[in-house]
């Protein structure tokens, strides 16, 4: 189907790919092609307007912009809608009747203290002394034990599913400690299998009984069209997927993670991988499959991971409305670019497009490649900064650890800002719980709260719920800040009052991360 909707004067409108969150909004003026076949990070067939209509679609959507008309092509019916008169109309009418909430709350550990994530601290060097280490300098360096995510290489290879041992001696041993320190633990996984050895070369034909986890005359993995297991082109190089819409693969790979859960008391998973783009047909590169389309299988890699109590998911298709735990892809640690500047834009998307649960990237940023970029030093004040973007979301995430690659004034600054989240906590948890039944987002566009007082473009703070402003600096240097206040009345800090309608300029140092209550 194709449908054009022509823009009125002075509209603007949001959706589509999270990764794309730079060219939002769009209006009159924009000039834009985006294929959603190929969407990464969160992505929604919805586009919502600040006059209150919206455009959905139950498939991708092919989308060019040009002279103020949106020119939509898909595979299903494209639906335009007059909701309302304001972006929250148009978002809550169609939240409610495409992708209602079910009320299921997710742990709330997620979201009461900060989160650590091995993966920029170790990298591919993942192992049981320095995963300890990491976990006891956590606790000794006065944060809150919360969740701590063990990253890519504490398996052998991909596809197996279990430690390695040599990296690993005791993870039973590890994982005891870990909870005793107060941690639940997560574990990496991705739905790929290195096409070499006992796994790829058992899966050409049917298994009989002797693979561990796999039973029956069972074939597993995507296939194409000939038949023959489809090479996926990933970013570790070229490995067999699993076919996540073919029950005896959940099967198979509920069995391995299930091992992991019973004998080594393994909380949850991280889940990567499995994102649209690997199950493209220009990823596969031994033909292609035309059974299952790239969104159906990501769509049920997505839906496997929810059987388990804690899971995390970064790349979604129409996986709004879903009681899951996504966060953004790897920012870059930089002030502009892909870096700090991208991080409010980001999540005031997600939230628009049915995505409330949301973890900003790591603090500091989640490239693991600046590890080994050429004279590449951690910024002092930047690391501080990213910090203080994350305090004030649902979630926020440690990797590299502050008391290790920073001085001792910016470590105390980053350990301030875990602890401003932990104050804010039973604020932000009453928040997940309203969420879970009404959708409205967490982070909030300043738009959605405050319809027709000038927010569209603003891009640079935020509402968290409807009482609290956030503008936290991101700008290098800055100790001032220029933030714009809805009407009414506002207090700084719970300090000092100010009236609203207006902007204005407040101190902030690096100590400080501006925040309004609102009164």
């Amino acid at each position: 189907m194709n449908l054009k909707v022509k823009m009125y004067k002075g509209e603007l409108w949001y959706g589509g790919s999270v990764a794309e969150a730079a060219h939002n909004p769009f209006d009159e003026s924009s000039l834009y092609d985006y294929d959603m076949e190929y969407g990464s990070n969160q992505t929604m067939p919805l586009f919502v307007s600040t006059m209150g209509r919206y455009i959905w679609c139950e498939a991708p959507m092919r989308v060019h912009i040009e002279n103020g008309e949106f020119d939509l092509t898909a595979n299903e019916d494209i639906i335009l809608c007059e909701a309302g008169k304001t972006l929250k109309d148009a978002y809550l009418h169609a939240q409610n009747k495409y992708f209602k909430f079910n009320g299921k709350v997710p742990p709330l550990k997620f979201f009461e203290s900060a989160q650590y994530n091995t993966w920029m601290e170790l990298d591919y060097h993942q192992n049981q002394a320095d995963i300890l280490k990491y976990a006891h300098g956590i606790v000794d360096n006065g944060y809150e034990a919360g969740i701590i995510m063990i990253d890519e290489g504490w398996h052998t290879r991909y596809g197996i599913w279990d430690w390695d041992y040599v990296k690993f001696p005791d993870p039973k041993a590890m994982i005891d400690e870990l909870h005793a320190l107060g941690f639940k633990v997560m574990l990496w996984v991705v739905p790929l299998v290195t096409p070499d050895g006992q796994h790829f070369a058992m899966s050409y034909f049917k298994y009989h009984n002797y693979l561990e986890g796999a039973s029956g005359d069972k074939e597993y993995f995507l296939r194409n069209d000939d038949g023959k297991v489809a090479l996926i082109e990933w970013w570790n190089g070229v490995s067999a997927i699993l076919n996540m819409c073919n029950p005896d693969d959940r099967e198979f790979l509920d069995s391995k993670l299930r091992r992991l859960i019973n004998e080594f008391g393994v909380d949850g998973f991280k889940f990567d991988g499995g994102n649209i783009e690997m199950y493209a047909p220009r990823s596969i590169v031994n033909g292609v499959q035309t059974k299952y389309t790239p969104q159906q299988l990501n769509e049920a890699w997505n839906e496997f991971g929810t059987r388990y109590e804690y899971h995390e998911y970064k790349d979604t298709f129409k996986g709004g409305g879903k009681s899951v735990i996504q966060r953004l892809q790897d920012r870059a640690h930089s002030w502009d670019g892909h870096g700090i500047n991208t991080i409010i834009p980001s999540a005031l998307l997600q939230g628009l497009i049915g995505h409330p649960f949301i973890c900003p990237d790591m603090i500091g940023g989640g490239w693991w490649s600046l590890n080994y970029t050429p004279g590449f030093k951690i910024d002092g004040e930047l690391f501080v900064r990213m910090a203080q973007v994350s305090a004030l979301f649902p979630m926020m995430q440690f990797s590299w650890a502050p008391w290790r690659v920073l001085d001792k004034r910016h470590a105390e600054l980053c350990k301030s800002a875990a602890d401003l989240h932990k104050r804010f906590a039973p604020y932000i948890v009453k928040l997940v719980e309203e969420s879970a039944i009404s959708g409205e987002p967490i982070v909030r566009h300043m738009e959605y709260e405050f319809p027709a007082q000038g927010f569209g473009r603003t891009l640079d703070q935020f509402m968290l719920g409807s009482e609290v402003l956030v503008a936290p600096v991101i700008t290098k240097g800055a100790i001032k800040r220029e933030v714009k206040l809805p009407k009414g009345k506002w207090s700084y800090l719970g300090k000092t009052d100010y009236s609203g309608g207006t902007t204005v300029t407040v101190d902030a140092p690096l100590e400080i991360l501006p925040y309004f209550y609102k009164k």
